[in-house]
């Protein structure tokens, strides 16, 4: 499988070795070079006061000079291609789990993915890991415990477990391993009455296919009359993949996208090959900071040839190619080989990693040097920075209090507590956080063990410091301060109702994890989602749709 998924990210990526020709320097400064590494490498093993580990300090020597390229090229050794290879075909062997970790808390169960071996078994959310086979890994971290739960298929893995608030809490479970798809597509149906709804959360070789399977179900029934293909979060993948997907939705022979590498003769142009699933219905991107790679292909040709509506906040703005190279011993080289650009000609590419400031930082392409392009039917759009949606919408402040609950882990404890106390719940399109079940999680959270930045009162101290540093200090101020203190003072009971609308959507998240796992979840977050909101409001609207879509 290895040598397969090697071929296939090597024709899909774009490798050709004359793309590096130009950026090699002379044969004399490489020998040079390297023979001065190779001197400092035998010298330090030589005569280096302990021992070093030799694979390691290649490794730290090989990322560090990786890094100062870009953050894309990366190294495998062979005994770390897994995820690599995963990635692109995916899927891997293991049990079918998300895991955490905490501060001063084992690896955690976080979610068994519905009918994966973990939960057949009977694992469940905040079980804790103690033994797995005859490991005991309770001060182990996350990765350890993911590389320790992965296997081939069909073997059998005992885990022992502490799961709290039940009365017999140690369990052991023996979980037989199988190969696990990576849910490319996590949830598609029916939203807002009439609007198709399908998540992507990563581009490899299934993923066309399932969403041209989750189109067709889709636009077969009546009631829908547009489509939403949601990319937040979506971190990339495949670009074959994303030119497939766009195929869904355009005619056959368009052009999706170019890369151009070093020199004029590593430039090649991406078609869609098929004819479309959905060539007229309306439809819309939804898109975040962390759309980026594929999803900014398939958001920025959805743009730029005038198919849909953007909508959400502008993407994360990665324009870069990368290829793998097979090196000696079995490792493979991730490289930038590339750039891509879009129909209208744009290169999205926030960052210009060729050009550091003196520290060695590089800083994002300010707006005001980005390039004006034309969508097919000629409006504006920017080269640089990312995709800029065509309907962008303010999403609410995090207050620092729900940072806390959530960054804190108290909805996902409380949330394993009620579902020990309650064996079943309403329907995730009907579940709601009652004043009943939101005074439990009240009264859960102990306030001496909760990190509380209670920032009103940081400001009056800091304010007290500057006072008394500049001079300003005197009876009067005191007193001015002094009649703020209470009247600023942090009550977390108080805060807790405060600020309920925005930390409720939370805890029923975490509650509906427990019984439906990720459909559950993502249902109710869609019933709170501004930008699906904002999209629904111009689909339904055929003239305002038409109208963005227009220069």
């Amino acid at each position: 499988m290895k040598k397969s998924v090697l071929t296939v990210l090597t024709a899909i990526i774009l490798m050709p070795a004359s793309a590096l020709a130009d950026t090699r320097s002379s044969k004399s400064e490489i020998s040079r070079n390297l023979d001065i590494f190779a001197a400092i490498y035998k010298a330090l093993q030589t005569n280096y006061v302990d021992s070093i580990d030799a694979d390691k300090s290649m490794k730290t020597a090989i990322d560090a000079m990786l890094m100062d390229i870009d953050p894309y090229t990366e190294y495998y050794p062979e005994e770390d291609q897994e995820e690599f290879t995963s990635v692109a075909s995916g899927e891997y062997g293991g049990i079918g789990s998300y895991i955490v970790k905490r501060p001063g808390q084992p690896v955690t169960v976080s979610q068994p993915r519905e009918g994966s071996p973990a939960a057949l078994a009977g694992l469940k959310p905040g079980d804790r890991f103690v033994m797995i086979d005859n490991d005991t890994v309770t001060g182990w971290t996350s990765e350890q415990v993911s590389n320790k739960l992965k296997g081939q298929a069909g073997t059998v893995v005992r885990i022992t477990v502490n799961r709290p608030y039940v009365e017999d809490s140690i369990l052991t479970f023996d979980v037989t391993r199988r190969k696990i798809q990576i849910e490319t597509v996590p949830y598609y149906g029916v939203v807002k009455d009439n609007i198709g709804y399908i998540q992507l959360s990563t581009f490899n070789e299934k993923s066309a296919e399932m969403v041209k399977d989750a189109l067709i179900e889709l636009t077969a029934n009546p009631a829908v009359k547009s489509i939403v293909l949601d990319l937040r979060g979506n971190g990339g993948g495949l670009l074959e993949s994303a030119v497939q997907i766009v195929g869904l939705f355009v005619p056959k022979g368009t052009e999706v996208l170019k890369t151009r590498g070093k020199g004029l003769l590593n430039e090649k142009t991406y078609k869609t090959t098929s004819a479309p699933v959905a060539p007229d219905i309306p439809l819309a991107v939804l898109v975040n900071g962390n759309s980026a790679s594929s999803a900014e292909i398939v958001t920025g040709a959805v743009q730029d040839l005038d198919r849909g509506v953007v909508v959400g906040t502008r993407s994360f703005g990665k324009g870069l190619v990368q290829g793998s190279r097979p090196l000696p011993y079995n490792g493979i080289l991730k490289v930038t080989t590339a750039k891509y650009y879009i129909p209208s000609g744009r290169c999205i590419q926030a960052i210009d990693y060729s050009h550091r400031n003196p520290d060695g930082s590089v800083a994002r392409m300010p707006d005001s040097l980005t390039t004006v392009f034309h969508t097919a039917s000629g409006r504006e759009v920017r080269d640089g920075g990312g995709i800029t949606p065509d309907s962008v919408v303010t999403q609410p402040d995090i207050n620092r209090l729900v940072f806390n609950v959530v960054n804190g882990g108290w909805d996902f404890e409380f949330a394993t507590k009620y579902a020990s106390e309650h064996a079943a719940i309403a329907a995730p399109e009907e579940f709601e956080v009652t004043d009943e079940i939101y005074e439990q999680f009240k009264n859960f959270i102990d306030p001496k063990k909760f990190e509380y930045d209670k920032y009103c009162e940081l400001v009056i101290e800091e304010l007290e410091k500057a006072a008394n540093r500049e001079g300003y200090m005197n009876d009067s101020v005191r007193a001015g301060i002094d009649a703020l203190k209470p009247l600023l003072k942090h009550n977390l009971n108080h805060d807790l109702d405060t600020h309920r609308d925005q930390i409720a959507p939370f805890l029923a998240s975490e509650i509906l994890h427990r019984y439906y796992y990720d459909r559950g979840a993502i249902i109710e977050g869609l019933r709170h989602d501004l930008d699906l909101d904002a999209a629904a409001a111009i689909l339904n609207d055929p003239k305002l749709y038409k109208e963005m879509l227009e220069p």
